[in-house]
């Protein structure tokens, strides 16, 4: 799998903007994909080194119009940790 393919895309929500400060970012990442590629994945795309990786697997809520009924995708977040002498990741720090 390609690093690019990995990481899909960032999360952009109040509490990623929050945990910008800790240098903690947020990624929505490939349902395949475990803690080290996605590890490897962020260090190869941006640059940056890496301590730890959090993942949690969100399941899809169940939404209904009428008598039908579906599903939201299921999504896989990584919330990752840099070192502390690591540079931010410049995509975020433009945010802030």
């Amino acid at each position: 799998m390609n690093f690019h393919d990995i990481i899909i895309r960032p999360v952009l929500t109040e509490k990623s903007y929050d945990m910008i400060g800790a240098k903690t970012y947020t990624f929505i990442v490939d349902k395949r994909a475990n803690r080290t590629e996605v590890k490897d994945a962020v260090e190869a795309v941006f640059g940056v080194e890496v301590a730890k990786v959090n993942i949690i697997n969100r399941a899809g809520k169940v939404k209904r119009q009428g008598l039908h009924e579906g599903r939201r995708p299921s999504v896989k977040k990584a919330y990752v940790t840099l070192k502390e002498n690591s540079k931010g990741i410049e995509f975020f720090d433009s945010m802030q």
